[in-house]
């Protein structure tokens, strides 16, 4: 089919969709409300730092194939800066230090060698990590995993938070499987992890508008959806706050907007959830640093912290499932936070240096078992709109390898329909 596809939303969910519809030939216009594209996954210069500092923190996993196939077809894979296997934790209760190393392929050997794996472990500790395949649809990820209490806390619980953005009490536990199942259960070139070199709109977002203009496909910037407009089965009109589009006879929509607009705009579609937040807080220090081994992130139990990232003279720290944090005032969090940066650098925990503190309510969908059960697919019941996002039904947790995902999903489908809608 023809017609024009106008994409909602220029966060990587809809920023995917947009690139893959125009390399398949399709007129496409994608509008987003914001000044800006990349919605919660960008970059900007900070006036306290003086620094550019990315919105949060993302870690690319070699086995995050949505992702690296997009940067791909964006020309931008070559953005991202990768290292070796190697996760370094530490535990802020007893200073402890030790590293995840795992093997090359699927075979678990690592988990034989003391050195490889957590401190306290068995090899037969890993094997839990299987009851994920099988979990039941209520279950969580503590459910399956908290029965081995030193494993739990120095691995399955820091990677489920991360993954889910929920607690591992909370959070469902079949959505941590693909998680493991396209990463550490491949072996070690499936987990290599990437960060943006220089920035996350630098790598994820500049470059595919570039493609898309490119292309010929138009970005309306300051464009808030206002209304969607039916008649039967089908979208007529887009109302804008500007102004409204009639849509042809051939033209379709994607919807890729958060989860919260989609409800307000589809109240009878789409489903609200309830939302966790992430407390990002960036430190700038008076010279370049280095994390153990030259990682350019650090894993951190026993603390508030949960990763510490390294870019030149800022650590960047992330904490997931953060609602609780997130609640107190910016310059408490600084304080809170900073603490166990000083700890993990040898920092003096009382000058706190420079900080920017990124506080995001609404970052994700709650991933709990009934939100997992009630993620929508990216069809409707009304024939020529879909859904794409993070929070849509991908099977993986709502994270930018699920948005771009998604995105991809919902191209496909729309190309594959071989008659006007």
């Amino acid at each position: 089919m023809s017609g024009t596809v106008h994409v909602i939303g220029a966060g990587l969910a809809g920023l995917a969709c947009a690139v893959a519809l125009s390399a398949a030939g399709r007129d496409v216009v994608v509008y987003e409300a914001a000044g800006h594209a990349g919605g919660r996954c960008r970059s900007f210069r900070d006036s306290t730092l003086d620094r550019v500092i990315d919105n949060g923190n993302h870690l690319v996993m070699r086995g995050n194939t949505a992702l690296l196939r997009y940067l791909d077809t964006i020309g931008a894979r070559g953005h991202l800066a990768g290292g070796e296997a190697v996760f370094p934790f530490l535990d802020l209760g007893d200073g402890s230090r030790w590293t995840v190393r795992p093997s090359a392929g699927p075979l678990p050997w690592w988990t034989m060698v003391p050195e490889r794996r957590v401190p306290g472990t068995r090899p037969t500790d890993y094997l839990g990590g299987l009851r994920l395949a099988r979990a039941g649809k209520r279950e969580t990820v503590a459910d399956c995993l908290a029965d081995r209490p030193q494993i739990f806390s120095r691995l399955w619980e820091p990677l489920a938070v991360a993954a889910l953005n929920t607690s591992a009490e909370e959070g469902a536990a079949r959505l941590l499987w693909p998680v493991l199942s396209r990463t550490f259960l491949r072996g070690a070139s499936y987990c290599r992890p990437f960060v943006a070199r220089d920035g996350l709109s630098e790598t994820f977002v500049a470059p595919a508008l570039a493609k898309l203009a490119g292309q010929g496909s138009q970005i309306r910037f300051g464009s808030r959806l206002k209304a969607i407009g039916r008649a039967g089965d089908r979208v007529h009109t887009l109302g804008f706050a500007q102004q409204d589009v009639a849509l042809g006879d051939d033209d379709s929509v994607v919807l890729a907007v958060p989860n919260t607009a989609a409800h307000q705009l589809l109240e009878d579609l789409v489903p609200a959830f309830p939302h966790r937040a992430i407390v990002n807080a960036h430190f700038r220090l008076e010279s370049p640093i280095a994390l153990p081994g030259n990682s350019p992130f650090l894993g951190v139990v026993g603390g508030t912290a949960q990763w510490l990232f390294v870019r030149h003279d800022v650590v960047s720290v992330t904490v997931s499932a953060a609602d609780s944090l997130a609640a107190h005032p910016n310059d408490e969090i600084a304080r809170i936070l900073w603490r166990d940066v000083a700890a993990a650098l040898g920092r003096d925990r009382t000058t706190i240096p420079p900080v920017r503190i990124i506080n995001e309510h609404r970052a994700t969908i709650a991933q709990t078992p009934a939100v997992a059960g009630r993620r929508p697919p990216p069809e409707t019941a009304l024939a020529n709109l879909f859904l794409a996002g993070d929070w849509t039904d991908t099977g993986i947790p709502a994270t930018i390898e699920g948005a771009v995902q998604s995105g991809h999903t919902a191209a496909k489908m729309l190309l594959s329909m071989r008659k006007p809608v």
